[in-house]
Order: C-alpha cells, then sequence, then structure tokens
C-alpha cells in the first residue's frame, strides 16, 4: 500500500504532502496548517522530510515534531539564515519567526534516508535555496523536489543563496536522466512527469 495526499496552504501556497505505507506514515515539508490538517486525516507521522527550510515550507515543522513526534530530516541543521523569514518581513513589511524545530538527521553526505520500509536516494541540488535537495525512490518512480522544479518550471533563484546556472546544471544531471513515466511531486502547483518537463519546460527546453 502506498498513498500520497497533498496538503497546500500558508501565504505562498506551499505543498505538504502524507506518504502512508504499510510500514507507517511520513511527510514531506511542513507549510502552515499542515500539521492541524494531519490530524483530521488521523496520521500517525514518524518522519517529517524537509526539502528546504525557506519559511514556507517548515512554518509547521515545530508542532509536527512536537505533537506526532516525528523524526526531522534535512539537509542543514536549522539555521534563521536559510529561512528567510527576515528578508521576507522586511519585504512585505510583516513580522514573523519560524517556530523553532531541531533537525533530529542531517543528511549533508548522505547519499539516501530510509522511511516508510522505502529507501529514498537524497540529491543536493541548490541554486534555489543553497539547502535544497530531493528525495527520489526509483522503485515506485516517485520525486519530491521542494523548489529545484516544478510542472513547466524551476525554483526562483533570487533569494539569498540562489544560483540560475547551478540550479539548471542540477536539474538536468540530476532529475533529467531518470525515466519518463517518474512521477514528480513539487513544493508549489501540481504533480507532473520527468519526461513532460524535459519536453516542455521552456527554462529547461531552452537550457
Amino acid at each position: 500500500m502506498l498513498t500520497i495526499s497533498c496538503f497546500t496552504g500558508g501565504i505562498a501556497q506551499t505543498n505538504g504532502y502524507l506518504v502512508r505505507t504499510s510500514q507507517g506514515d511520513f511527510a514531506v515539508d511542513a507549510p502552515e496548517g499542515f500539521a492541524e490538517w494531519l490530524k483530521e486525516q488521523d496520521a500517525r507521522v514518524g518522519m517529517l522530510l524537509l526539502t528546504h527550510q525557506h519559511f514556507d515550507h517548515v512554518m509547521d515543522a515545530a508542532v509536527i515534531q512536537r505533537e506526532f513526534g516525528a523524526r526531522v530530516v534535512a539537509f542543514a541543521p536549522f539555521s534563521r539564515d536559510l529561512t528567510l523569514e527576515a528578508m521576507f518581513g522586511f519585504a512585505t513589511g510583516t513580522r514573523f519567526s519560524v517556530p523553532e524545530f531541531s533537525v533530529d538527521e542531517v543528511l549533508d553526505h548522505k547519499a539516501s534516508v530510509e522511511v516508510g520500509g522505502m529507501k529514498w536516494r537524497v540529491e543536493h541540488i541548490p541554486g534555489h535555496s543553497s539547502d535544497s535537495i530531493v528525495f527520489i525512490n526509483q522503485d515506485e518512480k516517485l520525486i519530491f523536489s521542494g523548489d529545484v522544479l516544478f510542472e513547466g518550471s524551476i525554483g526562483r533563484c533570487d533569494f539569498p543563496g540562489g544560483n540560475n546556472l547551478l540550479l539548471l546544471a542540477g536539474i538536468a544531471k540530476k532529475l533529467l536522466p531518470l525515466p519518463d513515466d517518474t512521477v514528480l511531486f513539487p513544493g508549489h502547483g501540481g504533480s507532473t512527469t520527468i519526461g513532460r518537463e524535459r519536453d516542455e519546460n521552456p527554462y529547461l527546453v531552452q537550457a
């Protein structure tokens, strides 16, 4: 059994995913409102995978860690340099703070993580954020891509740590060689496939 459900919430309409397998539930990213939605699904989240720490992807990470007892897994330890809350607050004239959480397993230099009875390959693809990673399961042909690659687009590169050439190079090397029917679940918008993005994504076709 494998089911993937998507919740979209927060100011940036960010996706959080609940993955249910025969060996347990886990979540990917933690937008605002996600924890309450997980409770409504009667989820038993044992692990939370973070694709990166921009504020819109981690607003509910602390409450999920606390209330579900979930282990948080990310590329780097918690850092307010990565959340970008100060920059966004200055730009919008609002004040807010990401509730602090602890990263139980740092994935820097680690090739994979096992959760839900599944092995997920970890690929570091900076360019949108310095800590951006994607989680790939080759058996099921699934990718959680965060803000690296979207349907018809790629992650913004005008934030601190952004680099357009680095992002495109990482996508070309680590994602596009995957089978056409590999399904991609991004941090914003709808799901897509590697084949479709390779053929139709204007940022990749021109690259």
